[in-house]
């Protein structure tokens, strides 16, 4: 069956129907994540297409060559069971390595029971990153925190860059442009003495809100962010994917009393990055980094 299977690049109605089955896999995507997944690298999306159909895609994400993602892996349900996501795995790794400068390492959020599969790839188990969820009343205020909070419109974008340097492995000026502005969202930073203590960014899921990243320079910025994006997300579920390996932020999770719902192994291939882990509060993404 998978000698029939044809990889190459996606089109953008194919992504909408990956973002389609992602939602049906209970991974609750952003009202516009497709448009802005799009935006940040057109060449990222792989089809796995059988017979004319199409069958299974993923991303594979290249930030300027420096740094790869491996994300939004799925074979429909029906087509499970043939080869046919090894096949696309393997090839969707070859082609990501061949987007990188050489020595780029490359990242991605397997779930729990692909670890032994991912690591017969080549990448090496980090850390756990863990989805929490929490029911936001309705009404809900942020009670006062102590800290500046303003919309991110009002941050000098370079400095914006420099702070999210410090705790993604590489530069994404384009997946940051349009990922602050999105409609359905609320994007604030935390200023201290005029300069950027932390970020975060909170958008309208099918289910809920996500919020992501949350970025912060210790646990006093990280909670007044959060706080304010719950009032964002008031009158529903909240989510957050706390990488477990930042005690501060697993200690936020809990003290809010988030449940634990989902979780991924963060892997990587080559060199682990040099990020400010405890800067890392929630990360952005499963599916991008």
């Amino acid at each position: 069956m998978s000698d029939k299977l044809q990889i190459r690049n996606m089109t953008r109605a194919e992504l909408d129907s990956l973002v389609g089955w992602a939602a049906k896999e209970g991974w609750n995507p952003g009202l516009h994540d497709a448009e802005l997944f799009w935006a940040t690298d057109p060449d990222a999306y792989i089809a796995a297409e059988l017979d004319g159909e199409l069958v299974g895609g993923g991303a594979i994400t290249s930030y300027g060559g420096d740094f790869g993602f491996m994300g939004f892996f799925i074979i429909r349900p029906e087509f499970r069971g043939h080869g046919l996501g090894d096949e696309l795995w393997r090839k969707r790794r070859e082609g990501l390595l061949a987007r990188l400068k050489p020595g780029a390492g490359i990242g991605m959020d397997g779930v729990f029971d692909m670890q032994p599969y991912y690591a017969k790839g080549g990448f090496v188990f980090s850390h756990r990153d863990l989805r929490f969820e929490a029911d936001i009343a309705a009404g809900f205020t942020a009670p006062p925190g102590g800290e500046q909070l303003v919309p991110l419109s009002e941050v000098a974008f370079a400095d914006l860059e420099a702070y999210d340097r410090q705790c993604f492995p590489a530069s994404r000026s384009a997946f940051l442009e349009g990922w602050i502005a999105q409609p359905d969202a609320q994007a604030l930073g935390c200023l201290r003495g005029g300069k950027l203590a932390g970020y975060a960014v909170v958008r309208r899921c099918g289910q809920g809100c996500k919020v992501g990243p949350l970025f912060a320079d210790d646990a006093k910025a990280a909670e007044a962010l959060y706080q304010k994006l719950a009032e964002f997300a008031a009158g529903g579920p909240l989510f957050l994917d706390v990488p477990e390996n930042n005690g501060a932020a697993m200690a936020m999770a809990r003290r809010h009393g988030m449940a634990e719902v989902f979780g991924c192994a963060r892997m990587y291939l080559g060199s682990k990055p040099a990020v400010a882990e405890d800067k890392v509060f929630g990360v952005t993404t499963f599916e991008l980094g």
